[in-house]
């Protein structure tokens, strides 16, 4: 089964980072978001992916192409340009398809174009290249396919920015500290889908959150992953932040391998 990872959209909400390199490439840990976001695949045994660039796809492409130097200790001789690998094992045997999807594609155009790179793949996982979870990917799959829907989207109770007073009679009588799972169910991406959903996107400014997602929901194929557990997206600095500081403490919930 094969990742389709979104990774081209500007990041405007994190532009202190993302004005030099798209906001998957964004570092925790020494690691891009986009590293640990495969890795929770690959602990799962998906080693296939397909990633939709756009802006500076290039940074991306580099990344990939060097990946082995980029992880690596090497040595090189300077006039023959012959490198050698030292003593440092490459542990990911990653297939990566990267794949342009236009700069101001939208995230259901992205999808539409690398249609032809699922191959003859029925099923296949999305997620956004921005955001980690502590997600048993094994068990999301198994809950797709005995859904019998076209679609199966993660939603999770994100935990709030802010403390939340409750409020009687004009006095506060309960704080609760940004408490965490509770409010409402949001989109935390991770979807298993089957690829007949992508005839519901029609151009490449079509949105699939929008249109897409709701087709499905009127014809009953969208299923939802209830994931109680851990998830955090890094839309602003203050989210890089704390999960930097989570893989510091040697606490990444994510870390599943």
């Amino acid at each position: 089964m094969k990742a389709v990872i979104l990774a081209g959209g500007y990041g405007s909400r994190i532009s202190e980072e993302s004005i030099f390199r798209p906001k998957p490439m964004i570092e925790v840990g020494e690691k891009p978001i986009i590293w640990h976001i495969m890795k929770i695949y690959s602990s799962y045994g998906i080693n296939d992916f397909i990633i939709c660039l756009g802006y500076k796809s290039e940074i991306l492409k580099q990344y990939f192409l060097n990946y082995n130097y980029f992880n690596s200790n090497f040595e090189i001789n300077i006039q023959s340009k012959k490198i050698r690998l030292l003593d440092t094992e490459i542990r990911e045997n990653w297939n990566v398809s990267l794949v342009d999807t236009g700069l101001n594609t939208m995230t259901g155009g992205r999808l539409k174009k690398i249609k032809k790179y699922l191959g003859n793949d029925e099923t296949f996982c999305m997620t956004y290249g921005d955001g980690v979870a502590k997600i048993n990917i094994n068990k999301l799959i198994d809950h797709h396919i005995k859904s019998k829907k076209l679609a199966t989207m993660t939603v999770v109770k994100p935990g709030s920015r802010f403390g939340i007073p409750q409020i009687k009679n004009n006095y506060v009588n309960k704080f609760e500290e940004k408490p965490s799972g509770k409010g409402d169910w949001i989109n935390g991406g991770f979807f298993v889908l089957n690829s007949k959903v992508l005839n519901e996107i029609k151009s490449e400014q079509t949105i699939w959150e929008k249109e897409p997602l709701q087709n499905l929901i009127k014809k009953k194929e969208l299923n939802a992953y209830q994931l109680k557990d851990f998830w955090h997206p890094m839309d602003t600095m203050r989210d890089k932040k704390l999960l930097q500081d989570l893989w510091d403490k040697k606490k990444a919930p994510w870390k599943t391998w």
